[in-house]
């Protein structure tokens, strides 16, 4: 079975339901079923077929078709981000062993001098559009249909791929733990470049949903959008800049986030400012997908952790000689889960143990929530003693003026490293230093703090940790 395998039987039993609606234009499940099929068999048609074709362009339905015909046809298909530098997309297809991009004239520049051949959206549509819409011979579900990138907060991205029956099974949780419907309009706003947006639309649209695809996150559009929506994908950044125009409306409507830490005061504000609001917080990773689901009913008592395992998913928190430590201890986060990656290219593959670790940090309690400190290559080693960056951050974003907090360990001849918060916001450092020593250990208080407007992010929400810490210890040079 394929993460396409569902569009042909949709088609066939509700063949005028909306499969995608952007803000121009929309297509039913019989036109997405022919013109996937159609892209599929292009594909095929090709001299010397494509195993890995990358593509560059912007949220659409090109894209989706795309990335969905690649699918269908048993290619991988790679997305690229428009946001990219022609050194960076060029760097990308290399890692991911690209045999073709397809880009439309608007991004083709990106691609000017590389190696990699390239087609033009606004030429091989014509070809597409000519071709048959007869189905495919059937694809293994093991056969690997799509190649992403960490998100690189750390440093450098990986490439990964996943199988097809790794996303089947996620599909499930989606339909069972996020209780998605047919019936529902799930609203992407964000780049099909992310993890977390583009497996919003993919599940969506196996399950029979209508996909209301957004060009660009706008938050101004999305309230518009909203009064049609049932069901949000988001990240606590857009959803912060949502709350703060008063975007959502007075109805039910599920928030499908992840990709970053969010505080758990955010999250209580948001849902006690508007309580028809379903929260569904859940944490995962590139490779391992879903971890943990905190569900509305558990934010309330728990709004701490990262949640209860999905029902497919097993942890263990384990010391560093390997054995499992106690409830409340904190350990090195491993999973076992079918919904895992197939493994980094040129890298890791998983563990025939079914066992995997991405270096997480975190605790389990007595009734079996996973809380996360932070990851491991982030903590800070202070004299000896362990400090996440992100145990922290939670008490910084929480207070007033400020916007956004990131904290780095930044290199100390006499400590190691010390603790250095950058903050964007007015927030003065007396009153943010008085509410870290009221919550936190006084060896975990930052000792050094830099004010700047932008902290940078990953195309999923998450804060770029080498450039902060680079732009941290250059001001920290150029003030001394």
């Amino acid at each position: 079975m394929l993460i396409t395998s569902a569009y042909s039987a949709i088609a066939g039993c509700t063949p005028e339901h909306i499969a995608i609606q952007t803000e121009t234009e929309q297509l039913t499940y019989q036109k997405w079923n022919r013109l996937v099929n159609q892209t599929a068999n292009w594909l095929h048609s090709l001299e010397n077929k494509p195993e890995n074709i990358a593509i560059l362009l912007p949220n659409g339905i090109p894209f989706l078709q795309l990335f969905a015909g690649a699918a269908h046809a048993g290619c991988t298909a790679i997305p690229l981000d428009p946001r990219w530098t022609a050194a960076e997309c060029e760097d990308h297809l290399f890692i991911s062993r690209a045999d073709l991009v397809i880009t439309d004239s608007s991004l083709y520049g990106r691609l000017a001098g590389i190696m990699t051949p390239v087609v033009l959206w606004e030429e091989c549509k014509s070809f597409i559009d000519a071709e048959t819409a007869s189905s495919m011979h059937p694809v293994s579900g093991e056969r690997a249909f799509y190649t992403g990138f960490t998100s690189g907060s750390a440093g450098k991205p990986k490439a990964f791929t996943r199988s097809h029956r790794s996303w089947l099974e996620s599909f499930s949780c989606t339909k069972r733990d996020f209780r998605i419907s047919p019936q529902e309009n799930v609203l992407i706003p964000g780049t099909l470049r992310s993890s977390h947006f583009l497996y919003g639309a993919v599940s969506t649209l196996f399950l029979g949903g209508t996909v209301m695809l957004q060009k660009k996150f706008n938050p101004a559009e999305i309230k518009n959008r909203l009064a049609q929506a049932d069901v949000l994908y988001t990240v606590p950044t857009m959803t912060d800049a949502l709350m703060s125009i008063e975007a959502f409306p007075d109805k039910a409507l599920k928030l499908i986030s992840s990709g970053a830490d969010w505080p758990a005061p955010a999250k209580q504000a948001l849902t006690a400012r508007y309580p028809r609001l379903l929260l569904y917080d859940f944490y995962g990773t590139s490779e391992l997908s879903f971890v943990a689901l905190l569900s509305p009913e558990d934010s309330v008592r728990k709004p701490d952790a990262a949640g209860r395992p999905f029902q497919n998913v097993r942890i263990e928190i384990r010391r560093p000689d390997g054995e499992r430590c106690r409830p409340g201890e904190t350990g090195k986060i491993f999973v076992n889960s079918p919904m895992r990656f197939s493994g980094y290219i040129n890298g890791l593959k998983p563990d025939v143990s079914g066992w995997m670790t991405v270096d997480d940090m975190g605790y389990v309690d007595e009734e079996g929530f996973l809380y996360v400190a932070g990851r491991e290559n982030g903590m800070i080693v202070y004299g000896g003693l362990n400090v996440f960056p992100e145990e922290i951050e939670r008490v910084l974003n929480a207070c007033p003026g400020v916007r956004k907090a990131a904290v780095v360990g930044v290199p100390d001849d006499y400590w190691g490293k010390i603790a250095v918060a950058v903050i964007d916001g007015n927030a003065g450092v007396k009153e943010l230093k008085k509410q870290c020593r009221e919550k936190l250990s006084a060896y975990k208080v930052p000792k050094r703090w830099l004010y700047t407007e932008n902290i940078p992010e990953t195309a999923g929400g998450k804060i770029a940790r080498a450039a902060i810490t680079q732009w941290a210890k250059d001001m920290m040079e150029w003030k001394l």
